[in-house]
């Protein structure tokens, strides 16, 4: 009888869930009070909160109790384009794109289709990439201020490919990975498909706590550290070259491989130089143009230590055998003809310009972000729910991220992150208003 009455005390309150009876941050009995409530043990009550964690339905916060998930966006999913509806505004994910890009597609293709070369794009083509490829995104890594051999560059589907065969050429399961408390989403999705062990590293506010990097590797068997040292994703800041220099010095010391993510660095102007320009023997360096370009356009690129390049070539073969030969001829031709640099430099314009915008339509709130962001990271207070704020704003057909899919630590801040690329500027402005009276009336009152 008791195990039937604790299945009937778990569906009951995983359909209140799913049905919004029992609406997203809403604050459950502590074990205790379920107990009483319900006439059960204590120990019943902590075994039905654990099934309805595990079930993704809530989750618990040391020291303040359990809460009732978002389940819009299903757990472990992170921000995920097919979860937010056809009608709603995104500010949870970043596809920017300017007018005149399709333009530029056609032209393009047409003048592709005219070359006479095209034979050549319907076959395998090398693991990864051909040679006159990964020369071109050498000479454009050579403006990003790292200088790697054509023979160290590998051809990917994207930068988060890009980060997939990383990690599956270099670390196994159970090994340690350092990484930001607050990181990006898709490399948390990684460590836990691939089952490494991701440690968290305070940050600051130019950082990670370089001093907790280090105690780490003193006591744990780092073996790499995942890095965004220009233009963090979700807080938007760039490391400065004095930790640059600290973090490679640790990392030598204690044989860690960098793995450095450098997607969003092109919104950056004069950042200081890569890890990869200082340390290249130790750093696998990963980007693309998803989104200095187009989130269509998968084409990413890895550049590497020799020594790492076959293991890298095996996982690409393993993983897509190739990039597809017609996207790599389309991304290397804007290469060389100076169309990404151009789109960069117009996409770091709009960035300001939209960072500007949420600075004067958040006006009051602590928002942390970097002046040439496509996003930016509101701290919400400490007796505040993010869950039900995104849940109140996605009745208003807004869908933003809590800090939820971000977080490596077992404590979730209470905090939002908005996408700020993905409509145009006019609506944004409306929408931004919108988030704005939402926090003030639900959080700041």
């Amino acid at each position: 009888m008791a195990a039937a009455r604790y299945k009937k005390l778990v569906d009951a309150l995983a359909s209140d869930i799913r049905n919004g009876r029992l609406a997203a941050g809403t604050r459950l009995p502590t074990h205790r009070g379920l107990a009483d409530r319900e006439g059960i043990a204590v120990v019943t009550a902590t075994r039905v909160y654990a099934e309805l964690e595990a079930m993704g339905l809530v989750s618990r916060e040391q020291g303040r109790g359990t809460f009732v998930r978002d389940i819009a966006v299903p757990a472990g999913q992170g921000i995920d384009l097919q979860f937010v509806a056809t009608d709603a505004v995104d500010l949870n994910f970043n596809y920017p794109s300017l007018p005149g890009q399709a333009d530029l597609l056609r032209q393009a293709l047409r003048e592709m289709a005219g070359s006479g070369d095209l034979d050549s794009l319907l076959s395998y083509q090398p693991h990864r990439g051909r040679a006159q490829d990964r020369a071109t995104i050498a000479r454009h890594l050579r403006r990003r201020g790292i200088a790697p051999d054509a023979d160290q560059i590998l051809v990917v589907n994207g930068a988060q490919h890009g980060l997939a065969v990383t990690v599956m050429a270099t670390l196994n399961a159970g090994e340690v990975v350092a990484a930001d408390a607050l990181t990006y989403p898709g490399f948390k999705v990684l460590a836990h498909a691939l089952r490494l062990d991701l440690q968290p590293l305070p940050t600051s506010a130019d950082g990670p706590d370089l001093d907790a990097f280090e105690r780490l590797c003193a006591t744990r068997p780092v073996r790499a550290v995942y890095t965004m040292p220009t233009l963090h994703n979700p807080l938007g800041w760039v490391m400065p070259t004095t930790g640059r220099t600290r973090l490679i010095e640790v990392a030598r010391r204690y044989g860690v491989l960098i793995i450095e993510d450098a997607s969003y660095a092109f919104l950056v102007e004069n950042p200081p130089p890569p890890l990869a320009a200082t340390a290249p023997d130790i750093t696998v360096y990963v980007s693309g143009l998803s989104k200095s370009v187009a989130t269509g356009l998968r084409v990413g690129f890895v550049a590497a230590p020799p020594s790492r390049v076959p293991s890298l070539e095996r996982a690409i073969r393993a993983t897509t055998w190739n990039t597809p030969a017609l996207t790599t001829a389309l991304a290397c031709r804007w290469l060389e003809d100076g169309t990404v640099d151009r789109l960069e430099a117009r996409k770091r314009d709009d960035a300001t310009a939209r960072q500007a915008l949420a600075v004067q339509e958040l006006a009051g709130l602590p928002l942390i972000g970097h002046p040439s962001s496509y996003f930016t990271w509101l701290p919400l207070p400490d007796d505040a729910r993010a869950d039900r704020l995104t849940a109140t704003l996605a009745r208003q057909h807004i869908s933003v991220s809590t800090a939820e899919p971000f977080t490596t630590t077992t404590h979730t801040p209470q905090a939002l992150r908005l996408a700020l690329g993905s409509t145009d500027t006019d609506r944004l402005r409306s929408t931004l208003r919108t988030v704005r009276r939402v926090a003030v009336e639900d959080a700041y009152a």
